[in-house]
C-alpha cells in the first residue's frame, strides 16, 4: 500500500510539473498577443512587417520592423554556417575518435564554453574579433561592427548546445550498428559517418534547432558587435539591428503605441521560433517515415 501511494504521489508530483510547463507558455502567448496585436492593427500588419524605416520618434512616427527581421536572418544563418558544421564535427569526434586522455580536458572546455555569460561574450567579440575584422576586412569599408562578426560570435556561442547534443545522440546508437558496419567491411571511419551518425540525425537535428533558438534569440553579445542600426544592409560587412536587440534597446524608454509595437516585435520573434520548430517536427516525421 505504502508502494502504490508513493508512485501515486510521483505522478501527482510530475502532472503538476508538467501542467506548470504548459500554463507558462500559454500565459506567455496570452500577453504578447494581448498586447502586440492591438498594435499590428493600429499600424496596420503589412506596414509593420514590411516597413523599412523605424522611427518611433518622429511625427508621424514609423513602424516597421523589416530591417531588423532581415537583420535577424542574416546573422542567424552566419551562425548557423559557422557553428553547425563544427558543433557537428566536434560532437562525431568526442564520441567515436577522441582519445581518453583530450577528452576529459576538451568536454570541460566545452562545458565552460557553455557557461560563460552573454555579456562576456560580447565584450570579448567587442575588444578582440571588432578590431579583427575591422583590419581584414577594411579594403570593404567595414567598422568591425557588421553582421560578419556578429555570425562568428554566435556561431561560437552555439557551440555547446550542439555539440553537447549531437554527441548525447550518437552515443544513444546501439553498439550493434557500429559492429554489424565492421562485419561487412568498412572502416572505422566509414561505420562512423555512414551509420552511426544518421542513426543519430534525430538528435542531431534537435542539437541544430536549439542552437538556432539560442542564436535567435540571443540579445547581448549583439548588441555589442552587430552594429544596432535599423537599415536593410547591402553586404555583411555592415552593421544591422536585431528583433530581440530592438526590442532591448529601446523597451526601458518606450510608453503607448511605441511600446505595444516592441511588444509585437516579440509576436514575431515569437512566431519565428514557432516555425522552426514546427519545420523541425516535419522533418521528423519525413525521417521516420
Amino acid at each position: 500500500m505504502g508502494k502504490k501511494v508513493k508512485e501515486t504521489f510521483a505522478h501527482v508530483i510530475f502532472f503538476i510539473a508538467a501542467l506548470t510547463s504548459i500554463l507558462a507558455v500559454l500565459l506567455i502567448c496570452v500577453f504578447l498577443f494581448a498586447n502586440g496585436i492591438p498594435a499590428m492593427k493600429e499600424i496596420g500588419l503589412f506596414s509593420f512587417l514590411t516597413g523599412t524605416k523605424w522611427a518611433p520618434n518622429n511625427s508621424p512616427a514609423s513602424f516597421g520592423i523589416l530591417p531588423m527581421i532581415i537583420g535577424s536572418i542574416y546573422i542567424t544563418a552566419g551562425a548557423i554556417i559557422v557553428g553547425v558544421p563544427i558543433g557537428i564535427l566536434t560532437a562525431v569526434f568526442m564520441a567515436c575518435f577522441c582519445p581518453k586522455k583530450i577528452y576529459g580536458p576538451l568536454k570541460a572546455a566545452i562545458d565552460l564554453l557553455a557557461g560563460i555569460p552573454s555579456v562576456v561574450y560580447g565584450f570579448f567579440g567587442l575588444v578582440v574579433l571588432v578590431p579583427f575584422m575591422r583590419e581584414l576586412f577594411a579594403k570593404y569599408e567595414c567598422r568591425g561592427t557588421s553582421i560578419i562578426t556578429a555570425s562568428l560570435l554566435l556561431g561560437l556561442m552555439i557551440l555547446p548546445t550542439i555539440v553537447g547534443v549531437s554527441e548525447s545522440a550518437i552515443r544513444a546508437v546501439p553498439e550493434s550498428y557500429y559492429e554489424g558496419a565492421l562485419a561487412l567491411g568498412a572502416t572505422h571511419e566509414r561505420s562512423v559517418f555512414f551509420t552511426v551518425v544518421p542513426a543519430a540525425k534525430s538528435g542531431i537535428m534537435a542539437g541544430v534547432i536549439l542552437g538556432i533558438g539560442r542564436a535567435i534569440g540571443e540579445t547581448m553579445a549583439v548588441i555589442m558587435v552587430a552594429g544596432n542600426q535599423p537599415r536593410i544592409p547591402n553586404s555583411i560587412f555592415q552593421g544591422v539591428r536585431t528583433l530581440t536587440s530592438n526590442i532591448v534597446i529601446e523597451m526601458g524608454y518606450a510608453a503607448d503605441l511605441h511600446r505595444q509595437a516592441l511588444i509585437a516585435t516579440g509576436v514575431v520573434l515569437f512566431v519565428f521560433i514557432l516555425i522552426i520548430n514546427l519545420l523541425f517536427s516535419i522533418l521528423n516525421r519525413r525521417n521516420e517515415a
